[in-house]
């Protein structure tokens, strides 16, 4: 692939778009994951999903040339903010917000998929990833995300975690969580309609998920978690991108299963390193 690499340019910008949702899928996986939200990737996937289709059904049916990256990150950021109003009104049921968004994204998506005259090569690379579907203009769109997100990550750092694990303390000491949480979830849309050029929409959440996972097992601390969560998703990344690329399938899967094997491996060393050995006795027996 190095040589395909440095001869073609559309292998470059899928290459380095695929570091750097590396980093920024793993590391606001990493605040996700801690405080319970892991199905949220899912359900603003399934509404970018929608915002994809709905830019495919007007392209086809209007000529307005909506690209569907940016329908989709429109889509994903409103169901970020819908999320974020719905846990409001159910402030003894939170988590319910999560499965009426994911629900109505999948309908949207079966409406506009119908009126766009169903599946496509472009909606298929949409939905799975794709080493030739990344243009320049994307590159440059996912490198602004991806400064915005490691900024605000930075500036914020301190009151994300207090939110992650202690949201009382942190609205006792004056933190605006509601503008925080805005804040953290319209992120999160952002790096799902980022990802979806290479990762697929229906595969995105699994880069933001499986990496913390296996850092989870072997990190000792919250920040050493993050860098191994991002070390672990650019692994997954690169591995993936190579395969997909070698054996001519989609690279959202071939990403999503090198993921889960450094998830096994990290489970096996944990399992492996506290292992309790048998002691022998003066006499020979066990």
């Amino acid at each position: 692939m190095l040589a395909d690499f440095l001869e073609y340019d559309f292998l470059r910008y899928t290459f380095l778009t695929g570091l750097l949702i590396g980093i920024i899928a793993p590391l606001l996986g990493t605040f996700i994951v801690v405080r319970r939200l892991s199905l949220i990737a899912d359900a603003l996937s399934h509404v970018t999903l929608a915002g994809i289709a709905f830019g495919l059904f007007m392209d086809k049916k209007f000529a307005l040339g909506l690209p569907p990256l940016y329908s989709g990150m429109g889509f994903s950021v409103l169901g970020s903010i819908f999320i974020e109003k719905l846990r409001g009104v159910y402030k003894a049921y939170q988590e319910l917000a999560i499965p009426i968004i994911l629900s109505g994204g999948v309908g949207l998506s079966v409406i506009f998929i119908a009126l766009a005259d169903g599946f496509n090569t472009e909606l298929f690379n949409y939905l799975f990833g794709s080493v030739s579907a990344v243009s320049q203009t994307d590159l440059y769109t996912i490198l602004g995300i991806s400064v915005i997100i490691i900024l605000v990550i930075g500036s914020f750092y301190k009151e994300l975690v207090t939110l992650s694990f202690d949201e009382e303390h942190a609205v006792a000491s004056g933190i605006h969580a509601k503008r925080i949480h805005l804040l953290f979830i319209v992120l999160t849309a952002l790096v799902i309609a980022a990802s979806i050029r290479v990762v697929g929409v229906l595969l995105v959440s699994a880069l933001m998920t499986l990496p913390v996972a296996a850092s989870m097992r072997i990190a000792r601390g919250f920040k050493q978690m993050i860098i191994f969560s991002i070390v672990f998703g650019e692994l997954a990344v690169i591995i993936g991108l190579i395969t997909g690329y070698y054996f001519s399938i989609p690279p959202g899967g071939t990403i999503v299963v090198v993921s889960i094997i450094i998830l096994l491996l990290a489970i096996g060393i944990k399992r492996f390193s506290h292992t309790p050995r048998k002691r022998r006795d003066p006499h020979g027996t066990e």
